[in-house]
């Protein structure tokens, strides 16, 4: 299964516009609150230096692709419609859209650092970006609390482990269920919590979701000072989703050449108008250094959940497929994973019948039990 990272925030924060500008999917975009009301779906990609540029033969990607030697890995995103405060209490379109986001391996967080449009996401002057931060984490935590609640009659007074697996359908394992009990001193054998230690360990549930705060609209916007001190402990990415939006739209229609995430581009075939807009994103770029979206989803990725890509193949020589495609696919993994890991990643009858695994480079025999490395190209053994 891909990983899934979900989008969420208030209506007009930019959420659609950071969500189209990562996956080019045609997300609705508007300015009035609940332009999205079904879940947009679409794949956004982090990047990874190409293995092929080791060797002289081109790569033949079928579930990426790769350009300038930059290799971009699949990453699974749902886009759902804009969370208001008292959303729990059913304003706005309530929880409906949340539990689309209920297999979402993390979160990111989009929020208006421009100040103009309030929680609601209608216009306003000076609004506090913080203020998003803190109503849409007490949104989260109700709308964790509810699911329990919800199922309450079904666990209690039996083993953590029935509620652990109620809890995977959220993408969180019976190992960090019973840590969270285990840090709030819970009973676990015959779980019979009150409605004070419910609550408290959804809290603590919720602190297991990565969750990277996006501060978007930067372009309108002269520091972001206020927000980073008053969270220091959160990841914060400040970015452009409409620059990068329009860099990729021109890079497709070949006015300019852009490779996602860099911080400059190559005017080709524009008009005069397109090169002056241009003219201010290069202004950008060079005082960020990016659009700040590619980034954003690398930082979710690679440093909170620190994930690696692994790349398999079926001729260590060629490093191909039996068709000779060469590195044909790549799969993000968790750090410590295994080449067991792998090949379930692949196939599961792959790593039902798995023997052993063969280092491509090094051309040596891998344990089911030895640590993959970022960037391992892996041909599976099996029966």
């Amino acid at each position: 299964m891909a990983l899934t990272v979900g989008v969420v925030g208030k209506p007009n924060a930019g959420k659609s516009t950071f969500f189209s500008a990562l996956t080019m999917a045609e997300a609705k975009i508007a300015a009035f609150p609940f332009t999205t009301l079904e879940p947009n779906i679409g794949v956004g990609y982090v990047r990874k230096k190409c293995p092929h540029t080791e060797k002289a033969s081109e790569c033949n990607p079928k579930d990426s692709f790769c350009r300038e030697g930059t290799r971009f890995v699949p990453v699974k995103m749902i886009d759902v419609a804009g969370l208001v405060p008292d959303a729990h209490k059913g304003r706005g379109l309530g929880f409906q859209f949340l539990d689309d986001l209920s297999a979402a391996d993390a979160l990111i967080h989009v929020i208006d650092a421009s100040g103009k449009t309030d929680l609601e996401g209608k216009p306003a002057i000076n609004h506090d970006p913080a203020a998003e931060i803190e109503f849409l984490r007490e949104e989260l935590f109700h709308w964790m609390a509810s699911i329990i609640e919800k199922n309450w009659k079904k666990v209690r007074s039996r083993d953590i482990s029935v509620l652990s697996d109620m809890l995977t359908g959220l993408k969180i394992s019976p190992a960090q269920t019973e840590e969270c009990a285990r840090r709030l001193s819970l009973e676990a054998k015959r779980i019979d919590w009150s409605e004070e230690e419910r609550l408290a360990f959804s809290k603590e549930l919720l602190k297991i979701k990565p969750i990277l705060i996006v501060a978007n609209k930067c372009d309108d916007v002269d520091n972001l000072d206020n927000i980073l001190e008053k969270f220091p402990d959160l990841n914060i990415v400040s970015c452009s989703s409409l620059y990068e939006l329009t860099l990729k739209r021109a890079d497709n229609i070949g006015a300019i050449s852009y490779l996602p995430g860099s911080s400059s581009f190559e005017v080709k075939n524009a008009t005069e108008k397109q090169k002056k807009a241009l003219g201010t994103i290069s202004s950008y770029l060079e005082k960020n250094g990016s659009t700040g979206v590619q980034q954003a989803l690398e930082t979710l990725v690679y440093d909170m959940m620190h994930q690696i890509v692994a790349f398999p193949v079926e001729d260590e020589a060629k490093w191909s497929d039996r068709k000779g495609n060469v590195l044909p696919n790549s799969f993000l993994l968790p750090s410590g994973s295994t080449p067991l890991d792998l090949a379930e990643k692949v196939h599961t009858d792959l790593a039902k019948n798995f023997i052993s695994a063969l280092d491509a480079r090094k051309k040596t025999r891998l344990s089911k039990e030895y640590e993959l490395k970022d960037c391992d190209i892996i041909k599976i053994l099996s029966r």
